[in-house]
C-alpha cells in the first residue's frame, strides 16, 4: 500500500492508503523522495468557490523528484533506478505517475540532493524571458524562493541587482545570492526615492516583480526605466489587477508575463536548471528552509502562506 495526501476541504488534509498506481503506456512510476510546496497551492488550499474537494490523491503536488521503480509499455530511454525530476501533478504522495515526456533524468552530481524541478525550471525560463545582460541594473521586487534564484542568475550574468523585500531575513538571503544593494519593502515613496538615488535618476533596465500582489506590481512599474522591461513573475491569483497605463505608456515599457505554459518549454527549463545546479552555477540548497513529513502537509501549506521568520521554501518528504 502507498500513502497519498488528499485535500478534503479548505485548510484540511488527510492521508489515504491505497495500492501504488500502475503505469500505463508511455508512463513511468516514480517512488518519490520529496515534493516542493508551491505558493500556487494557496488559493485552492483556502477553498475558493470554484475549488472542488476532495482532491485526487497527491493532488496539487507538482514539484516532485524521486526514483523510477516501474515502467509502463512502450517506454524508451528510461530505466528502473533512474533518478528524475517530474512535471506531474499528484506528488504529495509516496508514488506518482508521469509520462516519458514529463521527466528529466538527474545526473550523479545531484545524488542525495533535493531537486524540485518545476520551480527551478520556472526560474530558468523567467530568467531567459527577462533578457538580462551584463551591465544592466535589475530590480527584484520580492525575495522568496523565486526572487532569490533570479537574484543569483542575474548577478551571475553580470547585472547589478537591487533586491527589495519586506523581511530582513529575505534581504540577508538576497545579499548571499549576490545582490549589490538591498532595500526594505516598507514605504512606497521611500523605495522609489532610494532606487532613483542608486541609479542616478535613471531607474532599472529590468524589473522583476516576484510577489503577486497589487502594490508590488505598482511599485515595480515605477522602478522600470524608460524603454525598460517589466517582468511579471509573481502569481496573481486573487482577482483582477489595475495598472497605471499612463506610466506604462509614457515610459514605453515592455511588459512580459514570464510564466511558461507550454509543457515543452517548462521541460526545457528543468533541463537547464539541472545543468546549472550540477555545474555549481546555481546552488538552491540554502533556500530549502523548511522540511516536513507528508503527514504534516497542512503545516507546510500554512507556513507557505504565513511565511514565518526564516521561511523561503518548504519541502514535503514521504
Amino acid at each position: 500500500m502507498a500513502r497519498a495526501a488528499v485535500i478534503t476541504g479548505p485548510g484540511s488534509v488527510r492521508l489515504e492508503s491505497r495500492p501504488a498506481p500502475a503505469p500505463g503506456p508511455g508512463q513511468v512510476r516514480v517512488r518519490l523522495e520529496g515534493c516542493g510546496v508551491c505558493s500556487s497551492n494557496l488559493t485552492p488550499w483556502a477553498g475558493p468557490e470554484w475549488m472542488r474537494f476532495p482532491t485526487a490523491p497527491g493532488g496539487l503536488g507538482h514539484e516532485g523528484w524521486g526514483v523510477i521503480d516501474a515502467l509502463g509499455p512502450d517506454v524508451e530511454g528510461l530505466r528502473i533506478g533512474d533518478r528524475v525530476a517530474t512535471l506531474s501533478q499528484h506528488s504529495y504522495a509516496e508514488f506518482d505517475l508521469a509520462t516519458v515526456g514529463a521527466v528529466v533524468r538527474l545526473p550523479p552530481e545531484l545524488d542525495g540532493r533535493p531537486f524540485p524541478g518545476e520551480p527551478l525550471g520556472c526560474a530558468m525560463n523567467i530568467f531567459r524571458r527577462s533578457q538580462i545582460e551584463a551591465g544592466q541594473t535589475v530590480a527584484v521586487v520580492g525575495v522568496g524562493f523565486l526572487g532569490a534564484l533570479l537574484t543569483r542568475l542575474a548577478t551571475d550574468a553580470g547585472a547589478r541587482v537591487i533586491a527589495i523585500s519586506r523581511r530582513p531575513f529575505a534581504l540577508d538571503i538576497a545579499r548571499e545570492m549576490g545582490a549589490a544593494e538591498v532595500v526594505p519593502m516598507r514605504d512606497h515613496h521611500a523605495i522609489v526615492d532610494r532606487v532613483r538615488e542608486l541609479t542616478d535618476d535613471r531607474f532599472c533596465q529590468r524589473v522583476i516583480e516576484a510577489v503577486g500582489k497589487q502594490w508590488p506590481l505598482d511599485l515595480a512599474a515605477e522602478l522600470t526605466a524608460e524603454g525598460g522591461q517589466l517582468v511579471i513573475a509573481g502569481y496573481h491569483q486573487d482577482g483582477p489587477r489595475q495598472v497605471n497605463m499612463q506610466l506604462w505608456n509614457w515610459r514605453g515599457l515592455d511588459v512580459v508575463n514570464a510564466h511558461e505554459r507550454d509543457p515543452r518549454v517548462c521541460l526545457q527549463g528543468v533541463r537547464e536548471a539541472v545543468k546549472a545546479v550540477a555545474s555549481g552555477r546555481l546552488d538552491p540548497s540554502r533556500l530549502y528552509t523548511h522540511v516536513y513529513p507528508l503527514a504534516r502537509l497542512g503545516e507546510a501549506l500554512d507556513a507557505t502562506r504565513d511565511r514565518p521568520d526564516g521561511f523561503l521554501k518548504a519541502l514535503v518528504i514521504p
